[in-house]
């Protein structure tokens, strides 16, 4: 069983990995959100559970194990955390972890919650994403209106996706960029109009539909809400 634990305490995290590695684990560690969020997207559903601090350098738990979640990548999550409140649990559960630990923790519970994750495994990744009578289907790469096969570039339908896996929710440019675009990318943000306005083209005007919603000074919305006027 090999888990990731991704925890800024050096000394906390080594203490994890030593006690894991004696109860069978095979551990790796990151110490920073962005090193945790690479290693996890890379390693292609390897890990059998991610023990991910809530309060990391670079970029937080909570935005760790949202980039995943929006990136079907659905390893159990187990979040831990100096934090506590129910309000606290209630952001790290709606972020898509699956359990969540408050410092100072029992070791004996913790390696209990991560037994019983691994035993219950991740959650099917969803075949088909639906919004309205559009369909998304990311093993095919294929797009449907209706009956209606629709021809997307591969960017295209990666920048669709994206949405429609934050379906309902304002998504910025920026954040389309960050999680379609490589960090290797250093151009003009307003690409993300761009492919924006292609996909409105493809997968709206032919059907008289308004599908992907400007939200003025902020960012872009997916939804179903019928015929455009």
């Amino acid at each position: 069983m090999r888990i990731l634990v991704v925890e800024d305490d050096r000394r906390l995290a080594e203490l994890l990995r030593r006690g894991l590695n004696a109860e069978g684990f095979t551990v790796d560690l990151a110490h920073d959100g962005r090193d945790g969020l690479h290693l996890a997207m890379q390693a292609q559903g390897a890990y059998d559970v991610v023990v991910l601090d809530v309060m990391l350098p670079g970029l937080n738990g909570y935005r760790v194990c949202a980039r995943l979640r929006e990136a079907g990548v659905w390893t159990p999550v187990l979040m831990l955390t100096a934090k506590d409140g129910e309000y606290d649990e209630a952001e790290g559960l709606d972020t898509g972890a699956d359990d969540y630990v408050t410092k100072p923790f029992s070791y004996v519970a913790l390696v209990a919650r991560l037994r019983a994750l691994v035993r219950r495994g991740g959650p099917e990744r969803p075949v088909v994403l639906r919004v309205g009578d559009l369909h998304i289907d990311p093993g095919t790469r294929a797009c449907h209106r209706g009956g209606t096969e629709l021809s997307l570039t591969a960017r295209e339908f990666a920048v669709l996706e994206y949405l429609a896996r934050r379906g309902g929710e304002v998504v910025t440019k920026h954040e389309v960029l960050e999680n379609v675009w490589d960090e290797a990318y250093q151009g003009d943000v307003n690409i993300v109009e761009v492919y924006v306005s292609a996909l409105r083209r493809k997968i709206d005007a032919p059907f008289g539909r308004r599908t992907i919603h400007t939200v003025r000074g902020v960012g872009y919305r997916l939804a179903a809400e019928g015929a455009a006027p």
